[in-house]
């Protein structure tokens, strides 16, 4: 997992950086970093397509009960973090 910085404290440097996300140019002009520079465009497209259905894939494949008993761990667990 990737590691936060801890220089970014600066208010106007964070919105700045909020403003080049959503109009996907960086302030200059230039365009913003491609997260996606140096992967495979293939293995990227079938990493979308896989994820994409997962979870809908593996509801289908449960029964009501299990899916009922997973949900129930689940709640558990973020009610025990807080």
């Amino acid at each position: 997992m990737p590691k936060r910085s801890s220089k970014d404290h600066d208010f106007t440097r964070s919105a700045l950086r909020a403003v080049e996300q959503t109009i996907g140019e960086q302030w200059d002009g230039s365009p913003l970093a491609d997260p996606h520079a140096g992967k495979n465009p293939a293995a990227v497209a079938l990493g979308k397509l896989g994820g994409a259905k997962g979870g809908a894939a593996r509801a289908a494949a449960l029964s009501p009960r299990k899916r009922s008993a997973i949900a129930k761990k689940a709640a558990l667990a973020r009610w025990r973090q807080t």
